[in-house]
């Protein structure tokens, strides 16, 4: 794929339907945009993050973050990225509830869908919205796709086959201004993973009968997966706001945290483990609760979506404006390099297609910057 988007060659790409951001989803007239490649090679940069207790993995040769081409523009904050079996990826876009199709080969965007129940509070400066999408693990047959997506009084998860009719299989997930997770992401167990935040209200991320600051597994039809260790749909507690969750090569689930103003983390997802938020962020000695893998300080990272490719955790960081490598070695995570660092602006989705190539998506117009003309944006990456 990366031999049919030479760097430095004007691309034309075919948009079908709504250019997000200039419509409802609903319209049909096509548009051709010329978008002229700007590949940007960014040598790694070390970062200071802290090591933890599982740090040592060994570092490799020459890491490397270019961005072949730009795919689309003009986005309203595209939040959810997941990749069909046909090679498409489905986007959804947080602030105006649509889905589409992208062809990562042509760049060809096309309506698919839309979550009409999804509330955004963009205007108070809020994170809500339609959020994470996970196609089922066997779309090929049943079609599903499921959304973590906002109402005004809560979060839900629901699944549709057709884009448009959606069935909730999980909701009273707390709600707040900030703090609503969102990720999703299905496990080599064919169970379905869910991100939460504590939605404000710290008191939530210790309390294992709430699902809010947790990190959740469940049965595609919304019930508790055997094995959960609360016999609840809750697997692992004291969470602040799981944004990023994605599964190596021997089924270890790492996941993203935004800390206070003290810690961000990347950690190793362990059942019934208690990551210590409110009385912990980062690294701690008290054994009753789990140490990340990695942390950051949180002006160089504000981690939100994470994938795993080569052997690495490329995490995407919103305030930091970069991109994260983290090798990884079994169950150790090694040190991260950035890149791509303020180049692009705020960087909130991160999709392997395979372990040379990356999808990511610019947050710029999520209420916290002043976004560029072409904002938001979904680049193709290169990586190694």
């Amino acid at each position: 794929m990366r031999g049919s988007m030479a760097a430095g060659a004007a691309l034309t790409l075919l948009v079908t339907g709504v250019v997000a951001g200039c419509g409802t989803g609903d319209g049909t007239a096509a548009r051709t945009v010329t978008v002229t490649p700007t590949p940007t090679t960014t040598a790694a940069t070390p970062t200071t993050a802290t090591a933890t207790a599982t740090s040592g993995a060994s570092a490799d040769a020459k890491p490397s973050a270019t961005v072949v081409t730009t795919l689309a523009t003009g986005l309203d904050v595209p939040w959810g990225l997941t990749l069909l079996p046909d090679g498409t990826v489905l986007v959804a876009t947080r602030d105006d509830g649509l889905i589409r199709r992208l062809d990562p080969a042509t760049g060809r965007l096309t309506d698919f869908g839309k979550v009409a129940a999804s509330v955004s509070n963009v205007d108070q400066g809020g994170e809500a919205g339609l959020l994470g999408l996970a196609a089922s693990p066997s779309y090929a047959t049943d079609g599903k796709l499921f959304a973590y997506y906002s109402t005004a009084s809560d979060n839900r998860i629901a699944w549709s086959t057709d884009g448009s009719t959606w069935h909730v299989i999980v909701k009273g997930i707390p709600h707040g201004v900030h703090h609503n997770g969102g990720r999703l992401a299905f496990g080599p167990d064919g169970m379905l993973y869910a991100g939460t935040g504590e939605s404000g209200d710290t008191s939530l991320s210790q309390d294992k009968d709430s699902l809010g600051g947790k990190i959740l597994r469940m049965t595609p039809d919304g019930q508790p997966a055997d094995g959960n260790p609360f016999d609840s749909l809750v697997w692992s507690y004291g969470h602040r706001n799981v944004q990023g969750l994605a599964f190596d090569a021997d089924g270890r689930l790492w996941a993203s945290e935004f800390g206070d103003k003290t810690a961000d983390e990347l950690n190793l997802i362990q059942a019934g483990a208690n990551y210590g938020w409110p009385a912990t962020q980062g690294r701690t000695d008290n054994p009753d609760y789990t140490s990340p893998a990695r942390q950051w300080g949180t002006d160089e990272d504000s981690p939100s979506g994470i994938a795993i490719a080569g052997g690495a955790v490329w995490m995407a960081a919103l305030k930091g404006e970069r991109l994260w490598r983290i090798p990884l070695s079994g169950a150790k995570a090694g040190t991260p390099k950035a890149f791509l660092t303020g180049t692009y602006g705020r960087l909130r989705s991160v999709l392997a297609l395979d372990d040379d190539t990356l999808l990511v998506t610019t947050s710029n117009r999520d209420g916290r910057t002043t976004p560029g003309a072409k904002d938001d944006r979904i680049l193709l990456v290169s990586v190694s």
